[in-house]
């Protein structure tokens, strides 16, 4: 996929970049060295094994197109797709999910999550932080006034594996920054196309010139060179301890076999790379299922351009929809022939959904009053729709939920208590989540 645009002209790749800073994510050198400043501050990591794939379509994805269709509503609200029968008896989707509707035995959806705001900036933070903004945030405002899901999963897990705790493929989103936890905590960005050939995850692969011995040549070097200029007894205050210790994490990574062949998707069997559509996002959810088998704790797979105000039903049928149903069907299917679908918790979600009715450009316009949310995984009950938004699809009428209550689940299901109190750096009491109760449905 190209550059996509929201409806403020802003594409994704203008503002954040790999390796720019805490907002726009972190290389691999940078996220650990800050890691090792912050390690005397570091709480005990959660018990829980389950990791998370959340999937962003930022912009908002239709619900009428997606996973609430409303076949018997008049054509201008409707749209141009027909629904389509799914697994589960009486529960149809939109004709450009066939694959999904195949398979809906193994997910559930929830039709009922609902807010007040309208804006991409202030949508994004509700949804990526399970806070609402406290001042108006509009389209092309990049904002995280509150911890993101991912940092303060970052924050309970810490490294694994020599892996992140929080990876976002392929930037980060609006507000999957840390905020106050700090610049540890920011997503370890892994950029580029995964579909391409030669797709190389920067900062953590050999050049191509420095075997591995040369590089175990260097570590002796760097070790050599240090016992000759420290003194053991003011070792303790030295500032260069950090450094040298995210140098040590920083080469396991590089030198462990199990972590690098995490980001070489050329290992995985053709069929498979198939299964999950051989673009873009197809392979960055193979990635994406890579890396939770090998240990990171929470992953973005980030996709642009769902800000569908024009030419909606042709955006569909061009790609967005066959990708969309083809890739997140492609990763159920994949997590649960490897065994691991129990233990890892697949999102997939926008900001809000759209309009009920067509526009005049033939698109839909932004609508926080309804969205589908899918959710599988980490003992989700399959098949399960929950909630519903009325006959037309105007606004969640049944069972209705908030962003805190997504948040509240999503937390609860990786072991980490969503109503603890956190602290910001000038010392206030923040909750983590202000209020909020589980999705009961999901803890069937």
């Amino acid at each position: 996929m190209g550059t996509s645009l929201n409806c403020n002209g802003i594409g994704r790749r203008n503002f954040l970049q790999l390796g720019f800073g805490a907002l726009g994510g972190l290389g691999f050198t940078q996220l650990l060295q800050q890691r090792v400043q912050a390690a005397a501050k570091a709480k005990g990591t959660s018990t829980s094994n389950v990791n998370c794939i959340l999937i962003w379509l930022d912009g908002g994805p239709s619900h009428y197109e997606t996973f609430d269709p409303k076949p018997e509503a008049p054509s201008d609200i409707r749209g141009e797709f027909k629904s389509i029968p799914t697994a589960i008896p009486g529960v149809h989707f939109s004709e450009m999910m066939p694959q999904l509707a195949k398979i809906a035995n193994k997910f559930a959806v929830v039709r009922s999550i609902c807010h007040k705001d309208p804006n991409h900036g202030g949508g994004n933070h509700y949804l990526m932080t399970g806070s609402p903004t406290p001042v108006p945030v509009g389209c092309g405002s990049f904002v995280s006034f509150h911890p993101s899901l991912g940092s303060m999963v970052s924050q309970e897990r810490g490294v694994r594996n020599g892996l992140p705790g929080y990876v976002s493929l392929p930037q980060m989103t609006r507000s999957g920054g840390p905020s106050f936890l700090g610049a540890q905590h920011s997503p370890f960005v892994i950029s580029g196309d995964p579909s391409q050939k030669g797709f190389r995850v920067r900062d953590v692969t050999l050049p191509p010139d420095i075997s591995e011995g040369r590089s175990q040549t260097r570590k002796g070097l760097l070790s050599s060179l240090d016992r000759m200029r420290r003194i053991q007894e003011a070792a303790a205050e030295d500032p260069l301890l950090g450094f040298d210790e995210s140098y040590k994490q920083g080469f396991n990574l590089l030198a462990s076999k199990d972590a690098q062949a995490a980001f070489d998707l050329s290992k995985e069997p053709e069929a498979i790379r198939k299964l999950y559509g051989e673009n873009d996002f197809g392979q960055r959810l193979l990635l994406a299922r890579r890396l939770s088998e090998v240990g990171v704790s929470f992953t973005v797979a980030y996709w642009g351009g769902w800000d569908h105000h024009r030419t909606l039903f042709k955006t569909f049928r061009d790609g967005y929809g066959h990708k969309l149903d083809q890739g997140v069907s492609g990763l159920l299917i994949d997590l649960e022939q490897r065994g691991m679908l129990d233990s890892t918790l697949v999102v997939c979600l926008g900001e809000f959904g759209r309009t009920p009715k067509v526009n005049k450009d033939g698109g839909r316009d932004h609508w926080p009053g309804a969205m589908s949310v899918l959710m599988a995984g980490a003992g989700i009950p399959g098949g399960a729709i929950i909630g519903a938004t009325d006959p037309k699809g105007y606004y969640a009428s049944d069972n209705i939920y908030t962003p805190e209550d997504f948040a509240v689940s999503l937390y609860t299901k990786l072991g980490i208590d969503p109503h603890q109190v956190l602290h910001t750096t000038s010392g206030r009491p923040v909750h983590l989540v202000n209020g909020g109760r589980t999705i009961k449905e999901l803890f069937v």
